[in-house]
């Protein structure tokens, strides 16, 4: 059986993160992976230097594309910009009766560029969070989601708690922003219980594209029928991979290595 996964997201020139990011990552997790582009980006390992948004009409014709002929087994949201390409791809997953949504609220970008109109975080909120399957915000992603500052272990666990609330079935806080100094860990609230993914810091500034890669991978795994648990700590091994072997490119932000986990064969059991 070929299993199906469609990422609705900016297109990265630089090929770190987004819709090219995504890609590789569903390939290289034997999964067969399809785009819904949002918008173009020029970005280098340096910055973005340039966004330029497709419109409402081209992303909804890309949807029914999709739709109509390459049913997903799972779907990933990234950069989505505005309020108007939120609304048309909340519509779309509800007319298409698309289940498994792993939804990344990817705001800004490495470098600092805003990647989602601050009207459009609202629209976020109450427009895709009730359909997201898993929501994976790192810390502070979740903190403009909520309002909340995060500060500890506590603060993360209230925060998946509100997320939930707001509607997303699963929530995974990113640990790769906290003060820890030698651990990256992250929090899966389930909406009963808390698991914890632990993880060790790694001092690299080839970090570009970690947020995508993490959320593409439990989107391959869940369109291969793995559990949420299961699709995280699968998650946590493809991303750990990639960052311990980065590929050193670029006078920036470099990106990871997307085919480290496989040259080092992790086993995903």
């Amino acid at each position: 059986m070929t299993y199906k996964a469609l990422t609705i997201a900016g297109s990265d020139s630089g090929g770190g993160a987004g819709i090219q990011a995504d890609l590789k990552t569903f390939q290289e997790l034997e999964v067969y992976g399809m785009s819904v582009i949002t918008a173009v980006t020029a970005q280098n390992t340096l910055g973005v230097q340039g966004v330029y948004p497709m419109t409402v009409e081209a992303v909804r014709e890309q949807l029914k594309s999709i739709a109509t002929d390459l049913e997903p087994d799972a779907v990933k949201t990234g950069m989505l910009f505005s309020p108007e390409i939120i609304e048309s791809v909340a519509e779309a997953i509800e007319i298409y009766g698309w289940r498994k949504i792993v939804v990344d609220p990817v705001m800004i970008a490495k470098g600092g560029a805003s990647l989602l109109q601050e009207e459009a975080v609202e629209a976020l909120k109450l427009k895709l969070l009730p359909h997201a399957f898993v929501v994976t915000p790192n810390i502070p992603e979740a903190e403009a989601l909520t309002g909340i500052t995060i500060e500890s272990v506590e603060d993360r666990m209230r925060v998946a708690e509100m997320l939930h609330g707001m509607g997303a079935r699963n929530v995974v806080i990113k640990g790769g922003h906290s003060d820890d100094p030698k651990c990256a860990n992250d929090l899966l609230y389930d909406g009963d219980q808390f698991y914890e993914y632990k993880g060790v810091r790694k001092q690299t500034e080839n970090t570009h594209g970690t947020g995508c890669t993490f959320a593409a991978a439990i989107t391959a795994e869940l369109a291969k029928g793995r559990t949420v648990q299961e699709a995280v700590r699968v998650a946590k091994k493809f991303i750990t991979a990639a960052i311990d072997d980065n590929l050193r490119i670029g006078s920036g932000h470099g990106p990871t290595n997307h085919w480290a986990f496989r040259h080092a064969g992790v086993s995903i059991q």
